[in-house]
C-alpha cells in the first residue's frame, strides 16, 4: 500500500477509486442474487419459499465470514497505516487460518440444526425436503466460501479492489451461466431442480478462491501469508474477533430478524412469507452497492485513522454517506413506481403480488435514511470500534424492529411490520450518528 497515495490524494478520487470496483463487484453480486431467485421461482412459488426459510441460516453463515473478514481487514489496515508490516501480515495469517476453521465448524452445525430449523415454520414435508436439500450443498462450500471472503479482505485491506471484483465477477457469471444448466437440465446435465441452484451457488464461489489464489501466488503483495506467523498471539487474535465478534453480529442479525418477522406474517399468509424473502432479494440491488462503497472507505479510513489523519478520516465519512444516500434515493423511486412489476419477476400468483406492492412501497420510506446507519457502522469497523458498530446494527435489528413490528401488526395486519422497517430507520439514524461522533472523538 503507497503511504503516499493513501494519506496525499484527493480523498473524493481516492474513495472512488477504492469504491468503485467494490459498487461494481457489488452490483454483479446482487444482479446474480435476483437472477439465482428467478430461476428458482421458475420451479414453483414452494421452491421459492424453501429459499425463504433457509436464508436465516445461510445468511448467518455469510455474516460469520464477512465479518471475520472485516476484523481481518481493519487490523491490516490499521497496522499497515501505523507502520507495522511484521503483525499485519501475522493478523492476516491468523485470519485466514481461523476462517477455515469457521467454515469446518459452520458445515457440520448448519447441516445438521437445518431439518429442525425448518420445521419450526411449516409442516409441510415437500418444503422441509426442498429446504434440506438446498441447505446440505451450500453449507458443504461453506469453507470455501470462508477461505474466498478471508482472501477478499485481505486484498482489499492492500488496496487491490480490481482482483476483488474480478474475482466476484468471475464467481457470480459462473453463476449465472450454471444456474438453469443445472436447475432445468441440458444435453446430458441432468434437471436438478433446486440442488442444481445450490451447486451453481458452490461452484461459483469456488471459483473465486480460484482467482484469489491464481493472483496471490502470481503477483507482488505488501503482505504474505507465512508459516512463521502462525505462532501463537492470543492479543492478536483478541483483537480480530473484538472487530470480528461485532461484525458478525451486525450482519447475522437480519437473519434473527427475518426468523422473528416469518413467525409473524406465516401467522397471516404464507404469502407473506415469500414477499419477505422476495423484498431481501431484490434489496440487495441497494445495499450491496451502497456496501461497495463503505468497503472501499473502510481501508482508508482505518489507514488514515492509524496514521492520525483525522481530517481526512471525517472528509471520507462525509462522501461515503453522501454518495449511499444518492444510491438508496434511486431505490426508493424504483420501488414506489415499478414495485408491481418487481414482484411479477418472482410470482404470478396474484395475491402475492398485491401484497408485495404494498411492502415495497412501505418499507422504501426508509431507504435514504438508512445511509446513516449503515455508513457510520461500515466506518467505527474501519477504526476498529466493533462494540460501538454493534450499537447501531442492534438498534436496526432487533432494539427498535421487533417491538415495533409486534405491536404494528396487532392494529394494521401484515402491513404493520412493512411500517415497522421505516420507522425503525429513522429512529436508527438518530442513535447511529451521535455514536459514530462520540466514537472518533476518543482518540
Amino acid at each position: 500500500m503507497n503511504e503516499t497515495f493513501m494519506k496525499e490524494k484527493p480523498v473524493l478520487p481516492l474513495l472512488v477509486s477504492m469504491a468503485l470496483p467494490n459498487v461494481i463487484s457489488m452490483l454483479v453480486n446482487s444482479l446474480y442474487n435476483i437472477v439465482d431467485s428467478l430461476f428458482v421461482a421458475r420451479i414453483s412459488e414452494d421452491a421459492m419459499t424453501a429459499l425463504s426459510l433457509v436464508f436465516p441460516i445461510q445468511n448467518f453463515a455469510n455474516a460469520i465470514a464477512i465479518g471475520f473478514g472485516i476484523g481481518i481487514n481493519a487490523m491490516i489496515a490499521l497496522y499497515l497505516g501505523a507502520g507495522d508490516h511484521k503483525k499485519a501480515e501475522t493478523a492476516a495469517t491468523h485470519g485466514m487460518a481461523l476462517s477455515l476453521v469457521h467454515g469446518i465448524l459452520i458445515t457440520l452445525v448448519s447441516i445438521a440444526i437445518m431439518p429442525s430449523f425448518l420445521r419450526r415454520f411449516t409442516s409441510d414435508e415437500s418444503l422441509i425436503a426442498s429446504g434440506i436439500t438446498y441447505s446440505t450443498i451450500v453449507f458443504l462450500f461453506a469453507t470455501i466460501n470462508m477461505a474466498a471472503l478471508a482472501f477478499e479482505k485481505m486484498f482489499q485491506a492492500v488496496g487491490r479492489m480490481k482482483v476483488t471484483m474480478v474475482a466476484l465477477i468471475f464467481g457470480c457469471v459462473c453463476n449465472i451461466i450454471l444456474d438453469p444448466i443445472l436447475i432445468f437440465g441440458l444435453g446430458p446435465v441432468p434437471a436438478l431442480g433446486i440442488a442444481g441452484a445450490a451447486l451453481a451457488t458452490g461452484i461459483g464461489q469456488l471459483l473465486s478462491l480460484c482467482v484469489y489464489l491464481v493472483v496471490y501466488a502470481r503477483t507482488e503483495l505488501p503482505i504474505r501469508l507465512r508459516r512463521s506467523c502462525l505462532c501463537p498471539d492470543a492479543a492478536l487474535d483478541g483483537k480480530l474477533y473484538a472487530i470480528g465478534v461485532p461484525a458478525i453480529l451486525n450482519l447475522a442479525l437480519p437473519s434473527l430478524l427475518v426468523t422473528f418477522l416469518n413467525g409473524l406474517l406465516a401467522a397471516f399468509s404464507q404469502s407473506y412469507v415469500v414477499v419477505l424473502g422476495i423484498y431481501y432479494k431484490l434489496q440487495t440491488f441497494l445495499y450491496l452497492p451502497a456496501n461497495g462503497i463503505v468497503q472501499g472507505m473502510r481501508p482508508l479510513i482505518g489507514y488514515n485513522y492509524g496514521a492520525k489523519e483525522h481530517a481526512r478520516v471525517k472528509k471520507l465519512y462525509e462522501l461515503t454517506l453522501i454518495m449511499s444516500a444518492a444510491i438508496m434515493a434511486a431505490g426508493t423511486v424504483i420501488c414506489l413506481f415499478a414495485s408491481r412489476p418487481l414482484m411479477q419477476m418472482f410470482t404470478s400468483n396474484p395475491e402475492t403480488i398485491t401484497y408485495g406492492e404494498t411492502a415495497l412501497r412501505i418499507i422504501c420510506l426508509g431507504f435514504i435514511v438508512s445511509a446513516v446507519s449503515t455508513t457510520s457502522s461500515g466506518a467505527l469497523e474501519g477504526l476498529g470500534k466493533g462494540a460501538e458498530s454493534l450499537v447501531i446494527s442492534l438498534c436496526r435489528y432487533i432494539i427498535f424492529i421487533m417491538p415495533l413490528a409486534a405491536v404494528l401488526c396487532r392494529f394494521l395486519g401484515a402491513n404493520g411490520v412493512w411500517h415497522a422497517f421505516w420507522v425503525t430507520e429513522v429512529l436508527s439514524a438518530l442513535v447511529a450518528y451521535p455514536v459514530y461522533r462520540k466514537a472518533v472523538a476518543k482518540r
